[in-house]
């Protein structure tokens, strides 16, 4: 049985190591761990299966550039399972939960650098079609989702995760 729920500080150690395992290194944890600090967290959630922890997600805020004061978005990164948990839904599952809270919590997009072969399932489409760039430069990699309809129209700029990104090796 699998539970989607809120990290507690009981469950830092853990989120760490699934991050550190599913990544092959400490950028990623590190990232966490320094948003975190810095209370930069719109969403922080991990899988539990059987009462063990085996996958988290976390969703910051993004800013634009120019800045639109009428939209929020957050943006998706890092989404971590275990190795030998992946495969099975649970990254899925906590990606939806995640939109769900991102959606309760009145943000319009997310944003996500991800594999686009991944992510369209769950309706992100090319950021570029809501002119939307990204300081990365890449282009179908770069996606976003409208949570609200029409929650990007008449907006464009770059968007861009916070500082903590460029502070790690990720």
């Amino acid at each position: 049985m699998m539970i989607i729920r809120a990290e507690r500080e009981s469950d830092l150690p853990l989120i760490r190591q699934i991050l550190e395992s599913a990544f092959e290194g400490q950028g990623e944890a590190d990232l966490v761990d320094l948003l975190r600090q810095n209370d930069a967290l719109v969403c922080s959630l991990v899988a539990e299966v059987d009462g063990n922890l085996v996958g988290h997600i976390l969703f910051s805020p993004v800013s634009l550039v120019p800045e639109h004061s009428r939209v929020r978005i957050a943006g998706l990164a890092p989404l971590a399972v275990l190795p030998e948990y992946q495969n099975r839904g649970i990254g899925s599952q906590l990606i939806l939960a995640g939109l769900e809270f991102c959606r309760k919590s009145a943000y319009q997009a997310v944003i996500v650098l991800g594999h686009p072969g991944y992510y369209p399932r769950f309706g992100f489409r090319p950021a570029s079609e809501f002119n939307l760039g990204n300081d990365y430069g890449v282009d179908q990699a770069f996606m976003a989702l409208e949570l609200t309809p029409g929650g990007l129209n008449g907006v464009q700029g770059i968007a861009r995760y916070r500082p903590e990104f460029g502070q790690v090796d990720v």
